[in-house]
């Protein structure tokens, strides 16, 4: 069914959700015919039975129907417990993929409607930029310095394999293409099509048998490359350079090229060592290998295509000398081809691209090439060879033949180069002060440097740094953990070397909360000879130093370290080898694990003021990682949002931010939702770096009272928080209790430990299974809790009406705020008390659970009745209501889940430590519901 234009040009007119709806109950009955056939005409009764009664639940908050519901799942059999909950899991997955249909076919939609540019879309920026007097050079400018960097990190909070992501990715296609004109024998072949996937889907097992390994967490990241960033990222350039062209170039003029690659990727995986013994020298190397190949395969397969379409005859047209000399260089000696000098050349460069390939790892290079001959030095001589291509074709009336795919290859390369992303280093600060401190001591420098104060570690460093001579011997026997770490610095080199400088240019250091801890890490390349001394006494350094400020006392030194740090001249003239560019990583995780969401929030905005503050001091460009998750607790929320909220001075044309576990699948696995959301990071980055700051002394004054106001609240926040989470007797019981914390640790999600210890302390569980427990138990705690209480108590501390209307007003009038707001609504929207409720109940003390569960419940009361106070909507995402539907849509089959889970939790618990009693498919159960609620809620973890 096609969205008929006149649904966008009438509010009044056809529903605009009826594409939807049908998609949905069209995926609901072929997941039923399925179900029907595979486990028979009981189970589906009760799968049926269960899905009405809860969707009679949800809809009536019907009692009798609560009660039955409940009464149903208690007496399912374990074999019954599995199909229910593979195909309410099922279900989630399946409307997914209806809703991200939705949003495309609601775009293009609005396209066909000739509609106004959407706000999330360069076009869109474009006009606020241009309105507001922003000048074409400032735009041309930003995108030659811009760096706008999606960085895809593997976290445990991925919970779907590789084969469902194929198969979902196959029902998304067919059910597009629905959308199309097709003959009854068509949608009849399109139908059965797409109930085979969904029968593969049926018959496809979801959970890993075994541990997820870096290995595997590679090949997963880089089967989004094929499907979204090779093809939709220089896409998306060439779309921008239109929208400039269309606001600021000439009528019918051809839209100028920008030659930089602004957005480029990033990844962790395979490089991230903090709290992952499984990462090494060897997954470095096995990732570039891997990354390398995806991209050459890429390469070698658009080359071999442009020779078969680049048919030029110079019979019919010349070509310039440098194409004929390209031509004359190839392998290709054959006659039939001799008045063909495009696909000679493309022969040559075929044949290079596949030399270049087996030399940088790859051996399953599918299409033989023509003769030998040298791999290339590097992409850019690749990349060079293809403009001498689209060169030629320009200047003998060629040019229509440039697009899309030789432009496209070409800027492809200069995108991807031969290494695809730009795989980041991180290792805890712990971990270098211990390998610093065996050096020293084998060297005979320092016996005990861990024992000394910051300034005498600094002092120490520093004159490392000026030293010729290393610390490092062959001679010398070192511990494991010492060897390893050098190694895999060695292999960065080599690396570098290898692929190119791009390939690695980053270590991050975590738990940085000295500068001592950034001048080890220069130490330790200057011993791996990443950081070398020139002939003139300059140093030189490959891999910039970046700290990541994580907790509360970590954000609150941010700024003072940075200050502290750029004062060296040492360090200061390393940046200015970095182009007078120092970035800072910002971890949202942790510092919300350690001072609650609204803390946490504020504690990030202070240290981004502090630290545009310090680096416009110093003269050095400040570039912002931002180390964001899924859920609102981790910083997740809308990215544009977030980003237009980021404070003035902290963008500036260069941002990186993660994007992490099921978040990355959300967003990339389907092409056009991929483009989509790299557009909303590069239009959000153009608005937020060139909008002109208000001059006005009366706004900035309005902006320091609502800073002010904030940092009152902020400390009423916190010590909410610290108290229930960290100071309650009995609440780390609670936790482990009231939550599949336990049993979300044994799930085979990601080759990452979920706790840095083994302990039960909330200060060493992972920030990351943290938030995707509460998510699964439906309190999302980590994204409200605190908020009522601050807000109740500082009104109270003033006059109501006065304090409230202040209140309203910045949340009128200050993005910071309203953002974080609104991203709390959602929060809260996901929230559901009654099903926590039954959570709690695992809890086996009832004092405790009653004690625990009742300041829960007062505190979301009192969150619920402030934010209405302040937004003055009673109804939750009143100002978003399609996410709303959405949200409300999905609980109905969300909630036999919950309901499950807890059932099967209670079976699993109880004999859980006697020897032999463990049931295995009431324990793959638990995990598949895991699953299930992951997808429904879509952002866990």
């Amino acid at each position: 069914m096609v969205t008929p234009v006149s649904a966008i040009e009438d509010p009044a007119g056809a529903d605009k959700d009826a594409p939807l709806k049908e998609d949905i109950r069209l995926l609901g009955r072929l997941l039923g015919d399925v179900l029907r056939a595979q486990e028979g005409e009981d189970v589906y009764a009760v799968v049926e039975t269960i899905r009405q009664t809860a969707v009679r639940f949800r809809r009536d908050a019907d009692s009798d129907a609560a009660k039955e519901l409940d009464g149903m799942l208690k007496i399912l059999t374990r074999e019954q417990t599995i199909s229910v909950v593979r195909a309410f899991s099922y279900f989630s997955h399946l409307a997914n993929i209806a809703e991200d249909q939705h949003h495309i076919r609601r775009r293009r939609a609005h396209l066909l409607a000739g509609s106004k540019p959407q706000q999330g879309s360069v076009n869109f920026a474009l006009g606020k930029l241009r309105q507001a007097g922003v000048g074409e050079e400032t735009v041309a400018a930003f995108f030659r310095d811009a760096l706008i960097s999606p960085v895809l990190t593997a976290h445990p909070t991925e919970v779907q394999r590789k084969s469902i992501l194929d198969a979902e990715h196959d029902i998304a296609r067919l059910l597009a293409e629905r959308d199309l004109p097709l003959t009854p024998k068509e949608r009849a072949a399109n139908l059965h099509l797409l109930r085979s996937r969904v029968a593969t889907l049926w018959q496809t097992r979801m959970l890993r048998y075994s541990k997820l390994t870096v290995a595997d967490e590679i090949e997963n990241a880089l089967s989004y490359y094929r499907i979204t960033f090779l093809r939709e990222l220089p896409g998306l350039y060439d779309d921008i350079e239109a929208d400039i062209a269309a606001h600021y170039g000439e009528p019918e003029a051809e839209p100028k090229r920008i030659a930089a690659p602004y957005v480029q990727m990033g990844s962790w995986i395979g490089g991230d060592r903090d709290g992952n013994p499984n990462v090494n020298a060897a997954t470095m190397r096995h990732a570039l290998e891997r990354q390398a190949t995806t991209i050459l395969d890429f390469y070698l397969d658009e080359t071999h295509t442009l020779g078969a379409e680049l048919s030029v005859s110079t019979l019919m047209v010349k070509c310039s000398p440098a194409l004929q000399a390209l031509a004359d260089a190839s392998t290709d000696t054959s006659d039939h081809r001799s008045d063909e000098p495009y696909r000679r050349a493309l022969i040559g460069i075929y044949a290079r691209l596949a030399a270049s390939a087996r030399a940088l790892g790859a051996t399953n290079i599918l299409r033989k090439e023509v003769g030998h001959a040298e791999p290339y030095p590097d992409a850019a001589a690749f990349a060079a060879d293809l403009q001498t291509l689209i060169d030629s074709l320009n200047a003998h009336h060629g040019a229509m033949l440039v697009k899309p795919r030789l432009a496209t290859l070409k800027r492809a390369a200069d995108i991807f180069g031969f290494h695809l992303a730009s795989l980041d280093m991180r290792q805890t600060s712990d971990i270098h002060e211990r390998v610093l401190a065996e050096l020293f001591a084998k060297a005979g420098v320092e016996a005990d440097y861990a024992a000394l104060d910051e300034d005498a570690k600094a002092g120490l460093l520093l004159a490392e740094l000026a030293q010729p001579r290393l610390l490092y011997s062959p001679y010398i026997e070192y511990s494991d953990e010492t060897g390893s770490e050098l190694t895999i610095l060695r292999a960065a080199r080599e690396i570098r070397q290898r692929y190119g400088a791009r390939a690695i240019r980053n270590y991050i250091i975590s738990h940085t909360e000295t500068v001592s801890d950034l001048l080890e890490v220069l130490v330790l390349q200057q011993e791996t000879g990443l950081l070398r001394r020139n002939a003139d006494g300059s140093s030189a350094l490959d891999l910039m130093v970046i700290p990541l400020f994580e907790t509360i006392p970590d954000l609150q030194r941010a700024a003072g370290i940075m200050e502290a740090m750029m004062a060296l001249p040492l360090v200061r003239q390393l940046i200015t080898g970095q182009g007078e560019e120092q970035e800072v990583m910002l971890g949202y995780s942790d510092s919300n694990k350690d001072g609650g969401f609204l803390t946490s929030t504020w504690e990030l905005y202070k240290a981004e003021l502090g630290l545009v503050e310090v680096f416009a001091k110093a003269g050095v460009k400040l570039r912002l990682f931002h180390g964001r998750g899924g859920t609102v607790g981790r910083g997740g929320g809308p990215s544009y949002d977030a980003i237009l909220a980021q404070p003035k001075g902290t963008v500036n044309g260069q941002i990186r931010l993660t994007e992490q576990g099921e978040i990355i699948a959300s967003k990339f696995s389907n092409a056009e939702i991929g483009r989509r959301n790299l557009e909303l990071l590069v239009a959000a980055t153009l608005e937020a770096s060139l909008m002109p700051a208000s001059t006005e002394s009366a706004k900035r004054a309005q902006l320091a009272g609502f800073e002010a106001v904030m940092a009152e609240i902020s400390d009423r926040a916190y010590k909410a928080y610290r108290a229930l989470v960290y100071e309650t007797p009995g609440f780390t019981d609670y936790f482990f209790s009231a939550t599949p914390i336990a049993e979300i640790a044994e799930l085979n999600l990601g080759s990452r430990p979920a706790s840095r210890k083994s302990t039960r302390r909330i200060e060493d569980l992972r920030a990351i299974p943290w938030g995707f427990s509460w998510g699964q138990c439906r309190l999302l705690l980590p994204g409200w809790y605190g908020f009522g209480s601050a807000i109740g108590s500082w009104i109270a501390d003033g006059e109501r009406e006065e304090r409230l209307a202040q209140l309203r007003d910045m949340h009128a009038h200050w993005p910071f705020f309203a953002t974080l707001l609104s991203n709390m609504d959602m929060v809260l929207a996901k929230t559901d008390l009654a099903i926590a409720s039954r959570y709690s109940l695992l809890v086996q003390d009832a004092e405790l659970r009653g004690r625990i569960f009742k300041r829960i419940t007062e505190e979301h009361a009192n969150t619920l009745a402030c934010l209405e106070s302040i937004t003055g909507a009673t109804e939750r995402l009143a100002g978003n209501p399609l996410l709303a539907r959405s949200i409300q849509n999905r609980f109905a089959y969300l909630d036999p889940l919950n309901h499950l889970q807890v059932e099967l939790i209670k079976r699993h618990r109880s004999v859980a430590h006697e020897p032999g009693k463990v049931d295995e498919r009431v324990h793959r159960g638990i995990h598949l519901s895991i699953n299930g609620v992951a997808a429904g809620l879509r952002n866990t973890g």
